[in-house]
């Protein structure tokens, strides 16, 4: 069971209460992974939602010919984002460690059995959720006409 002072810090989390705090602390578990080392790789399905507690990690994509893509880095911060989508399997994406990073860890049957059981506390996590994307898709917008204003 994940501490849940430690899973209040993480934004995903930031909303709940403490009994729902309480809740998702049973369901989450702490993974250790040494630099260098995979989380998940290219062909798997992810093993549930994950949140950097500590640590870095690069999610990455495998282009058509084989070279490596870095997409994004997810470190422990105020507004850390969430990676693994649910254990979806992604014939192309990689999460790898690369500095010592722990990490939470909510399993897919996990995630989905919440969904089932709770759904205001799952209503808030899809809300925040939803928040984080907003704001990612407001900013790739600005960078993006940024780039094309300026080409």
């Amino acid at each position: 069971m994940a501490d849940k002072s430690e899973l209040k810090k993480q934004m995903l989390f930031s909303e709940l209460t403490d009994a729902e705090l309480d809740s998702i602390a049973k369901k989450v578990s702490l993974e250790q992974y040494q630099k260098g080392k995979p989380i998940f790789q290219a062909g798997e399905a992810t093993k549930g939602i994950y949140l950097v507690k500590s640590g870095k990690v690069e999610i990455s994509l495998l282009t058509a010919d084989g070279w490596k893509q870095p997409l994004a880095c997810s470190r422990r911060t105020r507004s850390s984002r969430a990676f693994g989508h649910r254990g979806q399997k992604d014939p192309r994406a990689n999460a790898t460690a690369i500095e010592d990073t722990s990490v939470f860890r909510i399993t897919a049957d996990d995630f989905k059995s919440l969904e089932k059981s709770d759904t205001i506390l799952m209503y808030k996590i899809m809300k925040t959720m939803a928040r984080i994307a907003s704001r990612k898709v407001n900013s790739m917008n600005e960078k993006l006409m940024k780039l094309l204003v300026s080409y």
